[in-house]
């Protein structure tokens, strides 16, 4: 018996792995089949931005030519990272001093901003109280954060040469963890790492248009506040280094901070056009609003600095590519050069990883000893490290449980309410043109021709496969489910689905359920979704519940929305089915996800006669107000469109255009209750009622209710 209950699951399995190779096209055309390829088309338009800016570097000649450029980053700069905060009362409190072997450390926190807690620590050489040159450290991707054996080596050395140092925990790390492992089964995570803790919180920042960089760079620029608050240090002395992650803090703070004499980002500087072409954009605060499009490339932050001395502290077998490092020495020496300090710039390179090594770490003391003048020897010195605990600031080693103060979270939920509040939401008239600008649409076109891929006959009607050309150097593929002659009602369907066309094509699917209806379906797979959900970049660190974060910060960095991008493709596909039926008239259904999409081509493409949207999200500002959001709605996310508009606001402008809606969820995938829905589209539902043209329904029989909405059309 167990044996033909076995061959019956074997004889099930391999007919539908059987019908999924029937209903594939690529597979039929190997040269088209690639991976990554969304990725690839933003990062050659990143690649032509970072050529424009290479070219406008390469006409600079003289010190003039190289000031003005100064001044043009600097505002660009700030423009990329956002405006700063005004400054508050740091409300510094020391909670408690540990001594060991010539080293004192104060343990305290500071508010950043109000209710806003930094937990830092202020190594200091015992007995020493005035005068003291001081250095700020950045501490990269560490769950402990400058607690770390690897940081305190450097820091407790530099302590020991005569330095005071700071150091705090970034966000996501040390004693500012802002996830704790799950309590609740409804959390669909544990506790991320640092750089999950980075992405996840700082990601819904970029809906109003901002870099969560803001604040991880804000936090060292009040940490330097504290630090030439202190009587012992010498305000004119100060330096700043870090690591990795802290590399990263260390680039953007002294770019931005005059009062930085010397800075040492170590591991972390590489070109752009390298890290694009090897491990890609990092998490969030590590990726700047439109950057390349705004003209700047990682040189950009060393440059903007001269002639101050910069050291670069790189390894040859780096996660950041050594190749892009030499790329960026060789440009910022032209401009150090040129300002009448190259000696100034310095780059070392040791054969190792991602990792602090000897020889590195030596020449960092050097170069603080030399340009911080406080001479001495720089050799590398074992040290007494102090435990976790040790350099705990809180009682519960975590500031949220012990101070119940901001997190990341909440405070980019604040700003984000402010901007919206703050902000002029885009007139009617103005909003398809503000949305088109917005995700950097760019009407199509294509001189590929379509390639057809062959037919299977079903009981009724036929499927065609074909490959359309996409907005890009790919093809999107399709299935065209066709109805026998004699059942066809000569109207056409768009079905959109985020998981692709395989999860309606099958036998007895939504599919055949239209096409028995009489009408002709075209189902693709758009960019991310089916035969081409392996279009995003591979891997990266914010590749988060099965979503690529990493590749919506390309998206950003070029100022190429992937909305944007897909919306270009629908158009592809709306020309195809029009060429192919001569007739103008498409309904456009899209399920999922990918019903954002659809809602931005509706309004800027004017393709559609009308449009049902089912189980899409109730608004961007959801993704704000959830704290345990799911990343799989950021794809499909506007990065800057918070102050100018919503969802509910392009449901309203389709007006008299017919709008179908079911199933719509918030950012966390929880069904939105009718109450709530006639509130957040009171106004769509408003413009819509004098057509009669919206219809939302709350329905569990979604197919019924949608076949029936179907055949009320009009036409």
């Amino acid at each position: 018996m167990k044996r033909l209950v076995w061959i019956g699951v074997f004889l099930v399995l391999a007919f539908s792995i059987k019908a999924q190779e029937e209903l594939s096209v690529l597979n039929y055309w190997n040269y088209h089949n690639e991976q990554s390829l969304l990725y690839k088309h933003l990062c050659n338009r990143a690649f032509g931005q970072l050529q424009n800016r290479k070219a406008k570097i390469g006409q600079l000649k003289t010190k003039q030519d190289w000031q003005k450029r100064q001044v043009l980053v600097k505002q660009k700069l700030q423009e990329a990272i956002g405006s700063f905060p005004e400054k508050t009362p740091l409300n510094p409190v020391i909670m408690g001093r540990v001594e060991r072997d010539g080293i004192t450390v104060e343990k305290l926190y500071y508010e950043s901003l109000p209710n806003y807690f930094v937990t830092a620590a202020l190594f200091l050489p015992t007995g020493k109280h005035e005068n003291l040159p001081a250095i700020v450290y950045c501490s990269g991707h560490s769950e402990n954060g400058f607690r770390s054996q690897s940081y305190q080596q450097i820091i407790l050395n530099y302590v020991k040469k005569g330095f005071a140092v700071l150091a705090f925990d970034p966000i996501g790390q040390g004693e500012r963890i802002q996830y704790p492992k799950a309590k609740s089964p409804q959390y669909f995570f544990q506790r991320f790492g640092p750089t999950h803790e980075h992405s996840y919180a700082g990601t819904p920042l970029f809906l109003s248009g901002v870099s969560p960089a803001l604040y991880f760079v804000w936090d060292g620029i009040r940490a330097i506040d504290y630090l030439v608050s202190r009587k012992e240090v010498d305000k004119n002395r100060i330096g700043i280094a870090g690591r990795s992650g802290g590399g990263t803090q260390t680039a953007y703070i002294a770019a931005v901070d005059t009062r930085i004499l010397a800075a040492a980002p170590e591991c972390y500087v590489t070109s752009f056009d390298k890290l694009l072409r090897s491990m890609g954009p990092q998490d969030a605060e590590q990726n700047l609003f439109h950057l390349f499009d705004k003209g700047l490339d990682m040189a950009d932050l060393i440059e903007v600095r001269a002639p101050k001395p910069m050291l670069m502290l790189t390894t040859t077998r780096d996660i950041f590519s050594i190749e892009g490092a030499r790329e960026v020495f060789d440009e910022a020496k032209i401009a150090y050069r040129n300002l009448g300090a190259e000696p100034h710039l310095t780059m070392v390179e040791d054969d190792a990883g991602h990792a602090s090594t000897k020889k590195n770490r030596e020449a960092g003391y050097a170069f603080f000893q030399k340009y911080l003048q406080n001479p001495g020897p720089s050799q590398d010195t074992e040290v007494s490290f102090f435990s976790d605990e040790e350099l705990f600031v809180t009682p519960t080693g975590n500031v949220y449980s012990s101070l119940k103060g901001e997190t990341l979270f909440s405070l980019i939920q604040k700003d984000s309410f402010r901007r919206l509040k703050e902000g002029t939401k885009t007139p009617p008239h103005a909003l398809v043109g503000k949305v088109a600008s917005l995700m950097n649409f760019v009407p199509p076109k294509s001189n590929k021709k379509s390639l057809f891929s062959g037919r299977l006959v079903r009981e009724g009607y036929v499927i065609e496969k074909y490959l359309v050309a996409g907005p890009g150097d790919y093809y999107l593929p399709i299935l065209w489910f066709k109805p026998h002659e004699s059942k066809a009602n000569n109207k056409t369907l768009l079905y959109i689905n985020t998981k692709g066309k395989g999860g309606v094509s099958q036998n007895g699917g939504i599919a055949e359920q239209f096409v028995k209806e009489g009408y002709n379906v075209v189902l693709p797979d758009l960019s991310g979704a089916g035969e081409l959900a392996n279009s995003y970049l591979k891997g990266g660190d914010a590749f988060i519940d099965s979503t690529s974060l990493n590749l919506w910060y390309t998206s950003i960095l070029t100022n190429k929305s992937l909305v944007g991008v897909r919306v270009e493709e629908i158009q592809l596909l709306t020309e195809f089915i029009k060429k192919m039926t001569g007739t103008s008239s498409i309904t456009a259904i899209a399920s999922g996800v990918f019903s954002i999409d659809l809602l931005h081509a509706a309004v800027v493409t004017k393709a559609f006669e009308q449009i049902a949207l089912l189980n899409g999200l109730v608004s961007y500002r959801s993704i704000i107000e959830q704290k345990h959001y799911r990343t799989k709605f950021i794809p499909s996310a506007v990065a800057g469109a918070l102050p100018f508009y919503d969802l509910p606001d392009l449901v309203k402008i389709l007006a008299p255009r017919r709008v179908f809606v079911q199933g719509v969820v918030d950012a966390a995938d929880q069904p939105i209750d009718k109450q709530t829905m006639e509130q957040v589209y009171a106004e769509a539902i408003q413009v819509h009622s004098t057509h009669r043209s919206l219809q939302i329904s709350y329905s569990d029989e979604q197919m019924r209710e949608l076949l029936s909405w179907l055949r009320s059309s009009k036409n």
